[in-house]
């Protein structure tokens, strides 16, 4: 029987750095929108503006959301038992979730769990993008077991937001 090696992926929506031009993320969200009406794949064009937008350079000043997901990570991962792990980001950051992926079965993992800071259902990302990537990647690597920690217990949720704001009162 194979040795189980466990990798968890934490996935944030990822955020446009401050000293990027908008110019590009306007003409990015067009180009997206236009594809997406007519269910086409993605053009060179699309490509190249989403992975200038992702590979941007970014610190904490420039890229706020970013700085504070690898902080939340970075205490998950103490959290995890030694299980490998790996952030990924929806758009406009770096990695994608299938680098993420790719990335923990390089390392060994051959049981990923893939998890969300999106906790509400209704969003795109959360309900639909997450799912559609797992299935394709499951198609690309049927030898590891990918799991998608989602949708979260709302109460939980709900809980955690009343401790939240307990600390406040």
């Amino acid at each position: 029987m194979a040795t189980v090696v466990r990798g968890v992926i934490l996935v944030g929506h990822g955020g446009i750095p401050k000293d990027c031009p908008q110019e590009l993320v306007t003409r990015l969200k067009r180009l997206e929108a236009q594809r997406r009406a007519v269910k086409m794949l993605p053009t060179s064009e699309e490509i190249e503006l989403d992975t200038k937008i992702r590979r941007w350079p970014r610190t904490a000043e420039t890229e706020p959301y970013q700085a504070g997901l690898e902080t939340v990570a970075a205490r998950l991962r103490a959290q995890l038992d030694g299980a490998l792990f790996a952030v990924a980001y929806n758009e406009f950051c770096a990695p994608r979730l299938e680098e993420s992926v790719a990335e923990l079965i390089k390392q060994g993992a051959n049981e990923i769990t893939v998890t969300t800071t999106m906790f509400t259902p209704g969003g795109s990302h959360s309900e639909i993008e997450i799912p559609e990537i797992l299935e394709q990647l499951r198609k690309q690597y049927p030898k590891v077991l990918l799991r998608y920690a989602w949708p979260f217990d709302l109460n939980l949720v709900a809980s955690t937001l009343a401790e939240q704001i307990k600390r406040f009162s």
